[in-house]
């Protein structure tokens, strides 16, 4: 999401993600939900970023919810082509499936899995409420997952609906973003969570709590988390994650630290 215009509105969109990692190490791939960029602009990422840069990009929604994962091989084929540029950096290919992906569907999943290549990391979101409230359904998701090593991603939208919304953006998540309880088992060395504050930033530190916790255990057991911190507005997504990351460092003070960015206007969030 380095095209977030707020937090560096003076420059040239060429020039975002590479402005973007100098403050953080990973970033989703939304965009190729959407569309499927050129070979050339992903070749461009690669350019602007450092090998050990994390990128998560989403298959194109035309493989998960219009052709739901079924007949989908020359699709696939050209969106593994174009990402091949960013070689090292694509730490996982992110499969998010839609709500209406239930356990019924499990068979198809396991069947897109195997046919997968073996030189890529995986991660499946699933927003079918059964996923969460039936274990039966969770082992059987997990137990499809498996043979893959792909991980379960986890979209904590707790602290968003715990309260009524407060601004526009608060309003437009209540209607768009998936009401589901908090799922926090890792079953691989490479946890993904996405976590959906609040307009308010207190509110958001507050609420992320639980993820600390989690993910400096999950650090102490020799994992390797990636942490997505978003609010409705994501005008100070990028200084909140940054702030996550400190708490977390304060507490295993040998993490790496994040980039240190220039001190420039561009990325001026206020």
């Amino acid at each position: 999401m380095w095209n977030q215009k707020s937090w560096q509105p003076q420059l040239p969109p060429g020039e975002r993600l590479e402005a973007y990692a100098t403050w953080c190490n990973a970033v989703e791939g939304n965009t190729t939900f959407y569309a499927v960029p050129s070979r050339e602009t992903v070749e461009s990422w690669a350019r602007q970023t450092d090998p050990g840069f994390r990128f998560l990009v989403k298959l194109p929604k035309t493989i998960t919810h219009e052709r739901h994962l079924i007949g989908a091989a020359d699709e696939l084929a050209t969106f593994l082509h174009r990402m091949e540029p960013l070689g090292p950096r694509n730490h996982a290919l992110w499969i998010q499936l839609p709500g209406g992906f239930g356990p019924a569907d499990l068979g198809t999943l396991a069947t897109f899995l195997r046919g997968l290549p073996a030189d890529h990391r995986y991660a499946v979101e699933v927003r079918h409420r059964a996923f969460f409230d039936d274990e039966r359904a969770a082992a059987a998701l997990e137990k499809v997952l498996a043979p893959r090593e792909a991980e379960w991603v986890p979209f904590d939208t707790t602290v968003l609906f715990e309260r009524p919304p407060t601004s526009d953006a608060e309003r437009e998540a209540w209607t768009r973003k998936p009401r589901m309880p908090r799922r926090d088992r890792a079953l691989t060395g490479h946890p993904l969570i996405r976590y959906l504050g609040r307009d308010d930033a207190d509110r958001t530190v507050e609420g992320w709590a639980f993820w600390i916790d989690k993910t400096v255990e999950w650090l102490k057991e020799g994992r390797s988390p990636t942490m997505f911190v978003h609010t409705p507005d994501n005008t100070q997504a990028l200084t909140l994650a940054r702030r996550f990351h400190d708490e977390v460092r304060a507490r295993l003070p040998e993490l790496d630290p994040l980039p240190d960015p220039p001190e420039v206007e561009p990325l001026t969030l206020f």
